[in-house]
Order: C-alpha cells, then structure tokens, then sequence
C-alpha cells in the first residue's frame, strides 16, 4: 500500500476499552474525527495569513459571487461548515477590510456583501499553499479510495438535509 504506516483504528488511537455499540457508531466517530484531524490541518496552513478557515471559506465564497456580492443568508447557505454567527464574522473581516459591505439599491434592509481589494490580494496569496493541502493531507490515498470516499460521504450526508437538532445530546461525541 505504497509506504502506507499501518492501521490501527479507533478504538485503539483513543485507547477505548469496551467495544463500540455498533459499527455505525464506529463509523460515525472515525468520521468525526477524521473530519477534525483534517479541519486542524487546513487550520494550519491557513493560520500565518491570520485568518480563520471559516473566514477564508467567507472570502473564497465572496471572490466566487463576482462583482454584485451576496446576503448574509446567502453566505451561511454555501459555507462549507456552518457558522452559527455569520453577522459577528463579516464583523471581523469588515475591521481586517477584506470586505466591504452595502445596502441593496432595491431594498434597503438588505445588506449585500462583496470581497474587498485587500481580501482578493490575501486570496491570491494563500490560493498557492492551500491548493496543495488536499494532495498534501490525501495524497497518500489511491485515485479510486479517494473516488470512493467521495462516493461514500455524499451517501452518508443523505440523512442529514435541513438544520441540525438543537438538543445538545445529540451529540454523537457527548
């Protein structure tokens, strides 16, 4: 498995005595976490341009909407992981003057958003390093496992439309 450290699975990484309830409960908490190694790793490569992965995601979302910007619910409807404060965070990117925001010219209450100068220079800063982090962080990975993988995360989000529960224990890692 070219030069692949050997498996060891979770149970064993977060040195679980007891068996896992069942082998969905097994996948979902590899999943989880996988999902965080992954998002601490992007973490880093983007932390020396001092912006957050979420605020990046903002900004690349902002660069792709072109010159007419978009809403605030907009914005929260593309975002990769959802924010439950988008407001605070436009907040944040507005003081750094990586975007630059407006009352729409047809009605008034509603504030449209568009990327600054600034924020498509950092963009165009970051886009080299942070293109190579999928082949960095999964290039160790076949064409077809990662043909598969996809394939098997877009099944496995089928189950998961609309907004996720308020109840904190539903939690699967609580």
């Amino acid at each position: 498995m070219r030069g692949r450290t050997p498996l060891t699975g979770l149970k064993t990484e977060i040195e679980q005595s007891v068996p896992f309830a069942s082998a969905e409960e097994e996948a979902l908490l590899n999943l989880v976490r996988t999902a965080d190694r992954l998002s601490r790793a992007v973490q880093r490569i983007i932390r020396p341009w001092g912006v957050t992965a979420t605020q990046y995601n903002v900004l690349r979302i902002l660069r792709g909407a072109g010159p007419e910007g978009v809403t605030c619910s907009e914005i929260g409807d593309r975002m990769v992981t959802a924010d439950p404060d988008i407001t605070r965070l436009l907040r944040r990117l507005k003081a750094l003057k990586l975007i630059r925001q407006q009352h729409d010219r047809h009605d008034r209450r509603v504030v449209r958003t568009r990327i600054s100068e600034a924020g498509l220079q950092l963009l165009d800063e970051m886009d080299p390093e942070v293109k190579r982090a999928p082949g960095e962080l999964l290039g160790h990975m076949r064409t077809e496992e990662i043909a598969e993988l996809t394939r098997l995360l877009e099944v496995a989000r089928e189950r998961c439309t609309g907004a996720p529960p308020d109840h904190a224990s539903d939690d699967p890692g609580s």
